[in-house]
């Protein structure tokens, strides 16, 4: 496979963010600055107050700013690791423009080791928020405000809800140029055109004409070691990309695999489920998936891929209902 050329992004005054004032939290981020903002949010019932920790890190000279959000769900941890890996080997002498970098969005639902807020809502279906709404309303309107707003460009790093696995890829809307580009650089072996759903984070930001990646890889509740450095890398490569931050980007990789559609195939009876493929597999139509048995290891029941494509998802419970999902293929063109 050859080398795609990344195109470089086109210089834009309303793309640059200049000297102006940078005031997070009521904090005033001056330029060559490296600060840590705790925006209070809400107290919980025993008096303690909840905040949203903000790493900003503003470089000493104008570009773009680029905001890094992870635990929107509460137990998708491998972005946590990521953010952290990422923001202590910037320097604020070399970068140009910001990185606002927020480890932990959905705090409630990380000291929960929950996917959701306390009252069961989703906060990436609470986007963009209200100041006088439900607890997840409130916090999505805050992250909007403090953090999206003086941003030209997101990354939003997700895992695999509880009990699944996703081979590490981007979703992005690549019918726009812009972002296709973007996502392009970021380098994961995948990605794949995803519409934006109601109330989502990268829905909201596409209102405000900012392009924003999503990265998915890994499971709930655990650390993955290559989903977290393909991670890393892909951010480091972005803001070389966007010219922001150089020094020591991985080079740029072969052309990553595209995909306009996916495809979750689901089982056709209860009962344990036999995976037999891996993340990343190519498979072809009618290509064994696994099967499903009783009980006793009998009377399985065959579960073949109904199209050309890659493995990106999987299931990791043996027990499995009928109807639940198995397998996510992104399917070839």
């Amino acid at each position: 496979m050859s080398v795609d050329p990344v195109v470089p992004p086109v210089p834009n005054s309303q793309l640059v963010s200049g000297r102006s004032p940078l005031v997070i939290g009521g904090v005033n981020i001056s330029p060559g600055k490296r600060t840590k903002v705790e925006i209070p949010v809400a107290r919980l019932p025993t008096g303690t107050t909840m905040s949203l920790p903000v790493a900003v890190v503003r470089g000493r000279y104008p570009g773009p700013c680029i905001w890094l959000s992870a635990a929107i769900h509460g137990d998708e941890l491998n972005g946590v690791e990521i953010i952290r890996r990422v923001i202590h080997t910037i320097k604020p002498s070399f970068l140009h423009g910001t990185v606002l970098a927020v480890p932990v969005v959905n705090i409630f639902g990380l000291i929960e080791q929950s996917r959701y807020l306390p009252d069961r809502r989703d906060l990436n279906r609470s986007f963009p928020g209200s100041s006088r709404g439900s607890l997840a309303a409130r916090l999505a309107a805050i992250f909007m405000r403090e953090v999206v707003s003086h941003c030209t460009h997101g990354i939003d790093l997700h895992t695999a809800a509880i009990h699944r696995d996703n081979f590490p890829q981007v979703r992005a809307n690549l019918k726009d140029p812009t972002t296709h580009h973007f996502a392009k650089a970021f380098g994961a072996p995948i990605i794949i055109h995803a519409g934006t759903r109601d109330g989502s984070l990268r829905e909201s930001a596409a209102q405000r004409n900012i392009p924003t990646l999503l990265y998915e890889g890994g499971e709930a509740l655990r650390f993955g070691e290559e989903a977290i450095r393909v991670g890393v890398e892909g951010i480091r490569r972005s803001l070389a990309y966007l010219d922001m931050y150089t020094l020591d980007a991985p080079p740029q990789v072969v052309i990553p695999v595209e995909s306009y559609e996916t495809r979750w195939i689901r089982a056709s009876r209860g009962g344990l489920w036999h995976r037999q493929v891996t993340l990343g597999q190519r498979v072809s139509p009618k290509d064994s998936l696994g099967f499903i048995t009783d009980s006793f290891g009998e009377k399985p029941t065959p579960v073949r891929s109904p199209a050309d494509g890659w493995i990106i998802g999987h299931n990791q419970n043996p027990l499995i209902h009928q109807g639940d999902a198995l397998v996510h293929i992104a399917k070839s063109e």
